[in-house]
Formats: structure tokens, sequence, C-alpha cells
């Protein structure tokens, strides 16, 4: 671990309120979808090469993509991966002339004995006079009919789509480009459920801390626009709803990319041109990807403080099955007037309940929040004990103790009396496409499969498949 990761790892383990990052060396401009290959993520940028990590959340150098030239994407068909990216354009070196070019790649690991890229081929091009730069280009691959698209172009004029041959990345022949949008650049194409979403990154570029770069969308039933957003502005027009900007002392969010992990668990990739907490340094973010009203935005990344744990199922707390500690106080008759001064009345202490408390394993429950010492969590980073994509485990502790939540060999849940890192000690956190999150131990001693926290009754907490459908697996932080 180098001094300045190593710093920040013990800053997010010291101090409460810390938003979690990627760590490592995530430095990029204009970072390409992720794509996972062999159990590795990997993300290409601006100037050739790119990024891997093992765990989605450590990333260094090392990805390999010949050509340089700027702002690829990468989309895998069949088994291959087909890669797009430009050779110059957007005002560089003061001409507009640019080409977009594809190549494939079996695999996107430069150690395996299969990687090897074809040679590239023009499927785009831009003159100095013309009204559209040939940079940033985005791929997608229609899930409803298997058809390949491509959009590219900058604020120098149009964005346009164009349609390529999912069998060879070439153009398909006759195709002409349609304009679909204008004030914008780093455009991507998604679907879901109907609708066809056009993320467009806005504002100013490549100038560190004082860029106002921004990501916004439009959506339409059709692929081939128009683009509309939220108020009905058309893309071609300069419509845009906001989906990420600005914060946690990042600016300059841009190059929008796609990552669904399962089913209502969705991230999103872009970068912060400057990072305030990594020297100012442009660098890769993967931040949850929600869906309001059927449009994206970007989620907040994880703090670490300390919450309330609140099932969705019921609205009640996850809290250590001990007994109640009633708080007394002198009671007043409600209908005698209070005359002498009201003191404030004290929460209730650690200090008071602790000795009540068995020693050893105490098992958890599910109960009316009281804002009781055994209902209060400390969730804290741990980033030495790996990741997965976007963030870092975590701990899970009762606030001013070391007493964990763990999961069991029966799979089922306890609590230990001392925080050892094993790794049913570690939990993975992750929001939910509408906001809520799913809570999943790292492992289960003697079990492979995946199972999260649920709430398999109004006041039973256990482990169980993850149901996106089902608010038995869905959980809330709260600050009370």
């Amino acid at each position: 671990m180098n001094k300045i990761l190593h710093c920040a790892a013990a800053l997010a383990l010291a101090a409460p309120g810390i938003a979690t990052a990627q760590v490592g060396e995530p430095y990029i401009h204009d970072p390409s979808t992720i794509m996972k290959c062999d159990g590795k993520y990997y993300t290409f940028g601006t100037g050739g090469g790119g990024l891997i990590s093992e765990d989605g959340y450590h990333w260094h150098g090392g990805g390999v993509r010949p050509g340089r030239g700027a702002a690829p994407d990468v989309v895998k068909i069949g088994d291959r991966y087909l890669v797009a990216y430009s050779a110059t354009g957007g005002g560089l070196g003061g001409s507009h002339s640019g080409k977009v070019l594809t190549m494939w790649n079996k695999t996107l690991d430069p150690n395996s004995p299969d990687f090897e890229y074809t040679e590239p081929i023009e499927v785009a091009h831009s003159e100095d006079n013309e009204d559209c730069d040939a940079i940033d280009p985005g791929l997608l691959l229609d899930p409803t009919d298997g058809r390949l698209w491509l959009c590219y172009g900058t604020y120098f004029g149009f964005i346009r789509l164009i349609e390529l041959d999912p069998a060879t990345g070439a153009r398909k022949e006759g195709n002409e480009p349609i304009d679909i949008a204008i004030d914008c650049e780093a455009t991507d194409l998604i679907y879901r459920d109907g609708w066809y979403y056009l993320l467009g990154t806005h504002g100013t570029c490549c100038d560190g801390p004082n860029s106002t770069y921004n990501i916004v969308v439009g959506r339409s039933r059709n692929v081939t626009g128009p683009y509309e957003d939220n108020m009905g502005r058309d893309m071609l027009e300069g419509g845009g709803k906001m989906v990420a900007a600005a914060g946690h002392r990042r600016t300059g969010a841009g190059h929008f990319g796609r990552y669904i992990e399962d089913e209502g668990v969705e991230k999103m990739s872009c970068h912060f041109e400057s990072d305030f907490d990594m020297g100012g340094r442009s660098v890769l973010a993967v931040l949850p990807l929600l869906w309001k009203n059927d449009w994206p935005v970007a989620g907040e990344p994880f703090v670490e403080d300390t919450y309330e744990i609140e099932s969705e199922r019921r609205g009640y707390a996850l809290e250590l099955a001990v007994d109640f500690v009633r708080m007394e106080m002198e009671r007043h008759p409600f209908w005698i007037p209070v005359t002498e001064p009201l003191e404030p009345l004290a929460d209730q202490t650690l200090d008071d309940v602790k000795g009540t408390w068995p020693e050893g394993n105490i098992d958890v429950r599910i109960g009316d929040y009281m804002f009781r010492p055994h209902q209060k969590w400390t969730i804290t980073a741990v980033p030495d004990a790996g990741g997965y994509l976007g963030s870092p485990y975590y701990k899970i502790t009762i606030e001013g103790t070391e007493r964990a939540l763990a999961a069991t060999a029966d799979k089922e849940l306890t609590t230990v009396e001392h925080y050892s890192g094993a790794d049913e000690q570690l939990w993975r956190i992750e929001q939910l496409t509408d906001g809520t999150y799913r809570i999943m131990p790292k492992t289960i001693p003697g079990c492979d499969e995946e199972l999260v926290l649920v709430s398999v009754g109004d006041s039973t907490p256990s482990l169980g498949k993850f149901d996106m459908n089902s608010d038995n697996s869905k959980w809330n932080f709260r600050k009370r």
C-alpha cells in the first residue's frame, strides 16, 4: 500500500462521515464502460491503456488498448469484446477532423494466450469543416433485437448515431448517420424497460478543479430518437436531465457507463475531472445507479457513520436480542400544570445498559426503534479486506463497542463479542435501484451460496436469497 493510500485508509477507519471511493491508483480520463472478464474488472481511457481491478474496488494500471486516441468504449458480444475509440477530433490541435475505429479481442486480460486485438477498422469520420467531430464513441447492443449502435460527437457540432454490424464491428452497408443531440459530448446509450436513454456529458472539461462537466440524460421509445428530457425538451435543442454532478470533493463528472450487477443492483461509472483528496487528479468513480420514475440518477457513495438499520418490510430496527432497560423519570399527571423549569431528558447510554448484556455471542432481532444503545450500529470501512465493485467491505458493530454482526454456519445471524476481521464479520452494502439497500456477508462459514440479510418476519432477521421484488430483502440506514 503506498503512502497516500495508507493515509486515506487510516482516515476512513478513524473518522465518521467519510464517503468511500475507489482506491489504489484509479487515475484515468474518459473511462470506457466497465467490463468484467475472467473474474477481473477492466476500463480503458484516453491515451491508451487502462485500469484493472481484481475486486472492483482497488484499481491499478495494466489494461492494454492499442491505438492510443481518445475516449474508448467496450461492449461484449458473444464471447468477444468490441472496442471503439477515436483517433483524434474534438478540436485537438485546432482540427475537427477525426475518425472512430473499432477492433476485437477474445479477452481483455493482457496475460492470456488468447489476448490479441484485430486490426482496427474505421466506422465514422469527420472533416475540418463538418458540423460533427468523430470522437467519444458509445456502444449499445440492443437487447431487444441484437442490433448494434454507436453514438459519437462533441460540443463542436451534433451528436450522431450510426449502426454497426455486430458480427464484424464494421458500419452497416449504406447506413447514414442520424443527428440526435447537441450541446454535449462523451455520449452513451442504454436500454431499459422500453426506453432508450442517451447519456451525455455537459459542461467544460480538462481544467482540473475548474471543470464543469456533468452528466445529463434524455430518453426515447426509439433508438433513433427524438431524445427528450423530463420537461419534454429535445436534446437536439439542448435538453437534458441531470444524472451526476460534483460532490464529495470531486468535480467534473463525465463519461457515463452502466454496469448491471444483479436484478435491482446497478452501478454507474464515470470519471471526476478532479478529486480534491487525490491531488486534484482525474479519477475513476463507481456510484450506485438509481431509477426514479424511470429516470436514471447517480446514488450517493455510502458514508461511514452510526445508523439505525431499518427493515423496509415493517420499518422496525435491527437490534441486539437483550432485555429492554427502562428509562426512569419523574412522571407528572398531564392534567396538572407544570410550573417548574423543564430539564431535557438525557439519552440512555451504553454504560447504563451494557452490564445487563450477556457475555459471548448475542443474537439479533428486529423491533421498534427507540434510539437505545442496542439499536445503534457503527458502519466502518475495512479497505484492507478487499472489496466489490465500487466499495470496500464494512464491519457493523454496536456503537462504542467491538461487538460485531456476523453470519453463522447455519445461515443465521449473531453478534460476536469482539470483532476479529473474519470474513463472516465483513459486509457488502449496496444501494438498490429504488434507493434502499441490500446487506450481504462476505462469506458464510461452510456455505457457497450468496445470501443477504432478510426479514423473514416482522421481528425475525435471517440470511436468505435476495429478491428485488420483496421488501424482506431491503434495508435503510437512518440517522436518528
